[in-house]
Order: C-alpha cells, then structure tokens, then sequence
C-alpha cells in the first residue's frame, strides 16, 4: 500500500517539480528571440550597474567642479561628456545623479503594487460593496491627469525627492489596482477556487495559494512598463523645481539647470535627456518582449 503511494507521489509531484525550470527555460527563449529587447536589457543593467557603482567609477566629483574647465564640450579629453557651467564633470553628475532618477522611477512603482494590488485583490475577491467602495475610490483619484495630480501633491508637499516619491506612487495605485482586480475576477470564476473553498480553506490561503500566483504575471508586466514611465513623470518633477535641491545631481533637475547653455553648447543641454530617454525607451522594451513572452494579452 505504502508503496502505492509513493509511486502516486513520484508520478505527480515530480513532474511537477520538473515544469518549473522548463517553464522559465521557455520565457527565456521567447523573451531572447526578440534581439533588440536584449540589447534593451543589457543597455539598461549597465546603466543600472554604472550608477550603483558611482562612488568607484566616477572619475570626478559630482558636485566640486574646477572654473578652468566649465563649458567643456562633449568629447573633451578627461571629460567624455562635457562639463556644465560651474566646470563639474558631467558624466560623473550623471552616474551619480542617475542612484536618484532610478530610485524615483523604480520605488514609487513598487510601492504602488503593494498598496493598489492589495487593494485590487480586496475588490476582486470579495467584490460586492466593498469593491464598489475601493474601486469607486480609486476611481476619484483615476479621473485626475496623472502629471497635473503628481504636479499637485508635490507642489504641496513641498520640494524633495520623497514628495517626488509620494506624488508618484499615488499616481500609479489606481490603474494597478485595476489590473490586479480585473485578474482577480477572472481566476475567481475558476473551478479550483470553488473546490479550495468546499475543502474548508480561508479566504487568506486561498489568496495566498491560489489567487496571487495567477495573477503575478499580468500585474508584474503592467509594472515593468510603468516604471520608464515613473521615472519620466519624476524626472519631469524634477525639471520644474520639485525635485532635489543644488547642487545634488539628478537627471531631471541637470536637464532644467544645462537649458540656458543651449545656445552656447547644445550637445551638453541634451546629455541628461538622452539618459532618460533611453532608460525609458530600454524600460518599455523589455516590458514589450516580458508580455509577448508571458503571452499576456493588453
């Protein structure tokens, strides 16, 4: 009997055990298909790389400049990217400044999917008044532009990168709440759901066991995508004064700061817009190649 049993166990849980690698072996193929979100993605991990590792790759002070070098053009000899009107090297502001950009881009995106998917789960779970309660709520903060809504909160608040922080993730907690409340009714129309409910298991098991593993896909590529645009509205933030203050480099604030050089030295005015651009652009890249991979219909 007892070795019945264990054959049942190898014939089930081994397979099962053996899906897993193959499945991630599978999204990795697709996702490496797609060539270009892989130069997207190694772009990316190297400026990501580059600017945690600022204090040993940086060749100059971020914030301590030398007169006799300001106005340095892009390309100058111990200055590959310029220097701005106080003679600071740029490329070093950049790396540095770039610790703050990403921070602003990645963290108000992470603590929205805490807070709006857990109330997105909430709604879809249980729906009924309190889905009607939580999802109307959000719905009053939806209405709001996301820049003018992000716009007010930090004007509020007061300038920092932690209002900037704020204001973000208040903008983002909406439409991931509703991203996860929609996944939610659908695995809730599952079978398995009625069948882990008739075998006696709480609503938090269930959630826990069931709910959240299904919907982690959908809720994670919607993310992904919304951090290139998170760090855009920060760095926007940033660029009207709502941001750090001088002289602590980030992205946003150097881009508001090099304008008056435009006509004096233009590829220098534009260094700070190029990273943003292309973290963003790498961002929405690698979010594309993650959804077709995942097959995750918009």
């Amino acid at each position: 009997m007892s070795t019945n049993v264990q054959t049942v166990r190898d014939a089930v849980l081994v397979p099962g055990a053996s899906r897993e690698p193959s499945r991630l072996a599978n999204i990795w193929r697709a996702f490496t298909k797609r060539k270009v979100a892989v130069g997207a993605l190694v772009l990316l991990m190297i400026i990501i790389l580059a600017c945690l590792l600022a204090p040993v790759v940086s060749p100059y002070d971020p914030v301590n400049g030398n007169v006799q070098d300001r106005l340095l053009k892009v390309g100058s000899a111990g200055h590959l990217l310029g220097t701005d009107e106080q003679g600071r090297d740029l490329l070093s502001r950049i790396l540095y400044g770039g610790r703050l950009s990403l921070l602003s881009g990645i963290l108000p995106v992470i603590l929205a999917v805490v807070i709006g998917g857990g109330l997105g789960v909430i709604a879809g779970y249980f729906g009924r008044w309190i889905n009607t309660i939580i999802m109307r709520s959000l719905d009053i903060v939806f209405s709001f532009p996301a820049i003018l809504l992000a716009i007010g909160i930090s004007a509020a608040l007061g300038p920092g990168i932690s209002n900037i922080i704020i204001s973000a993730t208040v903008v983002f907690i909406p439409p991931i709440a509703r991203i996860a409340e929609s996944a939610v009714k659908e695995v809730r129309k599952e079978e398995f759901i009625e069948a882990a409910q008739s075998s006696g298991a709480g609503n938090l098991l269930i959630i826990r066991s069931h709910i959240l593993s299904n919907i982690f896909s959908k809720v994670f590529v919607f993310s992904t995508s919304q951090i290139g645009v998170c760090l855009m509205l920060a760095s926007g933030l940033s660029f009207l004064g709502l941001g750090v203050s001088p002289p602590t480099p980030e992205w946003g604030f150097m881009l508001n700061n090099l304008k008056q050089l435009i006509f004096i030295n233009p590829l220098v005015t534009i260094v700070p817009g190029v990273f943003i651009f292309l973290t963003s652009l790498s961002l929405n890249l690698v979010s594309d190649a993650l959804s077709d991979a995942l097959e995750i219909k918009r």
